[in-house]
């Protein structure tokens, strides 16, 4: 079901191709000035403590990919909403399919696939200047599914909020736009509370700083590495049980 939801989204967004062409290339233009920020950066003062320019690129190229593909799959929970306020999540109850399924299906914009082929363009150019191994491959991707499911975890955490709200609050904002802002960088560089936070509160350095670490023969020990990434389904886990509470008390907007 999901993939026909997905399909019939995707011939809805190509019927104005110019309008896709432009919001694609905008996107990527976007993301492009903030690695121009990066590399300027680099151009001024030459490095950061202990890291290069490629080893940075690397983390930014990583959680951006994993953001993009978030984004691409999860405009139904980021508008969610917009979808209880106007008494639309009546009809997906209706529906013989889990709600969480239908509105994760319900959009799919492609605006993002200019931010995921930027990502892709600077996380290939990192990775030419790693010296690559089955191992350091498989925790790329793992540090990518574990980003992918952070994200998306903290956008179902968004919806969930609508029903005790009404709408989504913008401090969920701070959490998935500032952790992809905050993510593009080594979390060394941060004060210990930031860190601490990102860690704990919200799994960012475990989907993205530890796997990163080893991928650049940095010293982490390796279960750190391996397993970290893994906080990343289980974010995503505990969100969507919220997400059956918060369904479980909605009372319907009486439409």
């Amino acid at each position: 079901m999901i993939v026909k939801l997905l399909a019939a989204s995707l011939r809805a967004n190509l019927h104005y191709r110019a309008s896709f062409f432009m919001q694609t290339v905008a996107a990527a233009l976007i993301t492009c000035v903030e690695f121009l920020g990066i590399w300027a950066l680099f151009s001024r003062f030459g490095s950061l403590p202990g890291w290069s320019l490629p080893e940075v690129a690397l983390f930014y190229g990583l959680i951006n990919t994993a953001f993009a593909l978030t984004d691409l799959f999860s405009r139904g929970f980021d508008m969610f909403a917009d979808t209880l306020r106007v008494g639309d999540f009546d009809r997906v109850l209706l529906r013989p399919r889990a709600a969480a399924l239908q509105i994760a299906g319900q959009d799919l914009r492609l605006r993002p696939l200019g931010r995921l082929a930027q990502g892709a363009v600077i996380l290939a150019w990192a990775a030419a200047h790693v010296a690559w191994t089955p191992d350091r491959a498989a925790l790329a991707a793992l540090s990518l599914a574990g980003s992918f499911c952070l994200f998306y975890g903290l956008l179902v955490f968004q919806a969930t909020i609508a029903f005790w709200t009404i709408d989504s609050l913008e401090m969920m904002n701070s959490l998935t736009y500032g952790g992809v802002y905050a993510g593009g960088y080594p979390l060394d560089i941060y004060p210990l509370w930031f860190r601490r936070t990102f860690t704990f509160a919200v799994p960012l350095a475990c989907v993205n700083w530890y796997p990163v670490l080893a991928i650049l023969g940095r010293e982490v020990p390796p279960a750190a590495a391996w397993l970290a990434p893994l906080a990343g389904p289980a974010f995503l886990g505990i969100a969507l049980m919220a997400w059956r509470v918060g369904v479980g008390r909605y009372a319907s907007t009486g439409n």
